[in-house]
């Protein structure tokens, strides 16, 4: 594991909107950290996959730049940011009054306080049971019909207030969302969520 601290490896900084999950068409601050130990096949940033094609850069420096964000929100996604310690970066953020909001696998250990927790569960991964119990919303991705059996498995494990989301993979979008809609009216527990950002080509 990349157990870095004030030093992140950063693959790339930038300002948007939230395109999938519960926070859809929020204003936020994005940091993509290198190195992810999942690789799943339909992954739409490999390039984030090795920690060391990118640079480690300051958490202090990437502070800045936050603060000077309109909006008072942070995601931190990858790769995999749990391969990172995130203490002093949630720390930092929580000082400022910045909520930060993770998207995890779960396939490493947990570290960081956080506002707002995507877990996102990979297949053929070994999960660290403490986002069973952290996690805000549970985001399933569906690339075919038997991912929404594997998906309930999930959901078994979750605490009574996560949120559950069916995400088809970009991919298989025409064939899985009308599946996946199908399913929801049968079992409204699960909402959909679907990768916006791609329609309106932001990034």
């Amino acid at each position: 594991m990349n157990k870095y601290s004030k030093e992140l490896p950063v693959m790339e900084e930038f300002y948007s909107l939230q395109g999938e999950g519960f926070h859809t068409g929020e204003a936020a601050y994005f940091l993509r950290v290198g190195g992810c130990d999942v690789g799943c096949s339909f992954c739409d940033v490999k390039e984030s996959w090795s920690a060391k094609d990118h640079p480690l850069v300051s958490v202090d420096a990437i502070l800045e730049r936050i603060k000077n964000c309109p909006a008072k929100s942070v995601i931190v996604t990858g790769g995999e940011p749990m391969l990172c310690d995130m203490n002093y970066l949630c720390a930092c953020l929580k000082q400022q009054k910045i909520n930060c909001f993770l998207e995890t696998s779960g396939s490493e250990p947990f570290s960081g306080e956080w506002n707002w927790i995507c877990f996102s569960p990979k297949k053929n991964t070994q999960i660290h049971s403490t986002f069973y119990t952290k996690a805000n919303e549970l985001k399933m991705i569906i690339e075919e019909p038997n991912d929404l059996l594997r998906a309930e498995e999930f959901a078994l494990k979750m605490h009574d207030q996560c949120l559950l989301y069916l995400q088809p993979e970009w991919s298989k979008r025409e064939v899985m969302t009308p599946l996946i809609i199908e399913y929801i009216l049968l079992h409204p527990k699960w909402k959909i969520s679907i990768q916006t950002h791609k329609f309106i080509h932001i990034s």
